[in-house]
């Protein structure tokens, strides 16, 4: 009674489970799935987890464009900076007035070779045009029918033309660097041409009214970049142009509700920010339009501390 025991026990655990694996398999009709299915199907499970999760997430998305209206003239020189140029001036005049004592044949023999070796421009072609047109027609057998079939076209010499460039010099007024009634409108985009401008709009946040970067809730389908041209072109009455800089935010804003307010589907907010250069400010704005044009040392008046530090980040001092 023993022996056959001892023989039972002997058997291999592995082959004795094989047999069995196969015997069961082959009984109720199973198919032995591949590592290439159970991958797929993984897979698979994954992407549609993804999608509940997202179709489920408890944050509310949001995107805002960070439009920026670049310095239109050079701004003021500071005092160590016009006390440089001044120094490089003096130095520059001592050193071509010391150039010019040692090298004066020298520069002259090459400015006297370089003109020699130009090519005319179409001034001076025209220069010397007129001046052999007047040539012939001062000389005793000047006959105007050798000349052009120009019929009562009035001919406007080369001369005229640099009386005219002259009397615009004259004339021309540049104008004023600063304009104090156009920098008080807060609503101009041509205010403070010297310093770059920051676009804030009036929007309704919960129960307050707050002046942000202009803003609007993603919506299923677009992209986060499109959500943010769609809170731009829904300003109103604005009409701004705007060139965004990629594709990707180059900052995010979140903030949880109240605890009073959150529910298991809405915790807070997440808003991303995308930069973007102004390019045609549109019609002037109205004095009760709802945004602003604000230089970022300014931005401290309008914006939450919270709000500010994230936006001062990726906004860069001019």
């Amino acid at each position: 009674m023993s022996a056959p025991c001892v023989r039972m026990s002997g058997r291999c655990v592995s082959q004795f489970l094989s047999c069995f694996s196969r015997t069961a398999v082959r009984t109720a009709g199973f198919r032995q799935f591949s590592s290439s299915s159970v991958s797929r199907a993984a897979l698979q499970t994954q992407s549609v987890t993804d999608r509940v999760e997202r179709a489920s997430s408890p944050w509310t998305l949001m995107a805002a464009v960070c439009l920026q209206r670049l310095p239109v003239i050079s701004s003021e020189c500071s005092a160590i900076e016009q006390q440089f140029t001044h120094m490089m001036h003096q130095v520059s005049s001592e050193f071509t007035h010391m150039m010019h004592q040692v090298s004066s044949e020298f520069t002259h023999m090459m400015h006297q070779m370089e003109l020699e070796k130009s090519l005319l421009s179409d001034h001076e072609l025209r220069l010397l045009e007129d001046a052999e047109r007047m040539s012939r027609k001062q000389a005793d057998d000047y006959d105007s029918d050798e000349e052009d079939d120009r019929g009562d076209q009035e001919i406007m010499l080369t001369q005229d033309l640099e009386d005219s460039w002259e009397q615009k010099l004259k004339n021309f007024q540049p104008a004023l660097r600063v304009t104090a009634d156009v920098d008080k409108d807060l609503t101009s985009s041509e205010r403070c041409l010297a310093d770059s401008l920051l676009l804030l709009a009036e929007q309704q946040v919960g129960g307050e009214k707050l002046w942000l970067l202009p803003q609007t809730q993603w919506q299923e389908g677009e992209t986060l970049r499109q959500t943010a041209e769609r809170a731009l072109a829904s300003l109103p009455a604005a009409g701004f142009k705007a060139t965004f800089l990629g594709n990707a935010p180059c900052g995010v804003y979140k903030y949880k509700l109240p605890k009073a307010a959150r529910t298991e589907s809405s915790v807070g907010t997440k808003v991303f920010f995308f930069k973007a250069i102004l390019s045609d400010s549109g019609p002037p704005a109205a004095q009760s339009a709802p945004f602003l044009w604000v230089k970022k040392s300014e931005l401290q008046r309008y914006l939450k501390p919270a709000y500010m530090m994230k936006v001062d980040r990726f906004i860069l001092s001019q």
